[in-house]
C-alpha cells in the first residue's frame, strides 16, 4: 500500500469548492431574482419592481391588503407554454442536469480522495479525470442558461406573459438578478475545482535510500567470486 494523501491536497480542496459550487448553482435555480424588472404606471405593480425567474414571476402589490403591508404575488412558468422563452426553458432543463452531473462529480471526488489516502494506487488518477470532466460539465451545463439570460438582460429583451401573470407588455428597464450572480459564481469554482482534479498526479517512484546505499557500495566494493 503506497503512501498517497500527500499527492492530494490540492484535490481535496478542489473538493470543497466542487460541493461549494454545487450548493450555489442549487439555490440559483431556486431564487426568483434572475431578471429584475424596472416597471411604472401599472395599478398592480405597486413595488415598481417585478423578478422573473426560471420557474415564477413574481411582484410585490399593496392592493390586496391593508394599508402599509404587502403582499408577493407569483405565477408559475412552465416548459410547455408559448409564451416562455428558450433561454428560460434551457434554464428548466440545463440546471437541473448540471445540479445532477455535478453531483456525480462530487461523489467521484469523495471516491476518489478515499482511495488516495487509504493508499489505492490502482486506477487513482482516471477516477480524479473522471471527477474532473465531471465538475466541468456541471459547470457548462449551468453556465449555457445563466449567460443566455444575462444577455437577454443586457438586450433588454421582454416576455410576453398572459394577461393572469399582470405584468406589463415590457420593462421600462431590466437589471441582473442575484440569481444569475449566485449561479454564475458556483460555475466558476465548478471549474476551478475541475481543473484541479485533471491536474492530479502520481508522484515519480523513487528508489529507497536503503537500495541506493547497497547500489554504491556494489559499484565501488564488488564482492570478489572464489
Amino acid at each position: 500500500m503506497t503512501y498517497l494523501a500527500h499527492t492530494a491536497h490540492s484535490q481535496f480542496c478542489a473538493l470543497w469548492m466542487a460541493f461549494t459550487g454545487w450548493t450555489l448553482t442549487a439555490v440559483a435555480l431556486g431564487l426568483i431574482q434572475w431578471r429584475v424588472w424596472l416597471v411604472s404606471g401599472t395599478g398592480v405593480i405597486t413595488s415598481g419592481v417585478a423578478w422573473v425567474g426560471i420557474w415564477r414571476a413574481c411582484f410585490n402589490s399593496y392592493t390586496d391588503v391593508s394599508e402599509g403591508l404587502r403582499n408577493m404575488h407569483c405565477s408559475y412558468i412552465s416548459l410547455q407554454e408559448v409564451f416562455t422563452p428558450p433561454e428560460i426553458a434551457a434554464g428548466q432543463v440545463l440546471m437541473l442536469l448540471s445540479l445532477l452531473v455535478g453531483l456525480c462529480g462530487s461523489a467521484g471526488g469523495v471516491y476518489a480522495m478515499r482511495k488516495a489516502y487509504f493508499g489505492l494506487e490502482n486506477s487513482i488518477r482516471l477516477c480524479f479525470i473522471s471527477t474532473g470532466v465531471l465538475c466541468l460539465l456541471a459547470a457548462v451545463l449551468a453556465l449555457v442558461p445563466l449567460l443566455w439570460n444575462l444577455s437577454s438582460v443586457v438586450t433588454n429583451q421582454t416576455i410576453a406573459f398572459p394577461p393572469e401573470f399582470e405584468f406589463p407588455r415590457a420593462p421600462e428597464s431590466q437589471q441582473v438578478g442575484g440569481g444569475i450572480g449566485v449561479g454564475i459564481v458556483g460555475s466558476v469554482l465548478m471549474i476551478v475545482s475541475g481543473i484541479v482534479f485533471c491536474s492530479y498526479k502520481l508522484p515519480e517512484r523513487t528508489i529507497p535510500m536503503i537500495s541506493q546505499v547497497h547500489a554504491f557500495c556494489m559499484f565501488f566494493f564488488p564482492i570478489q567470486q572464489e
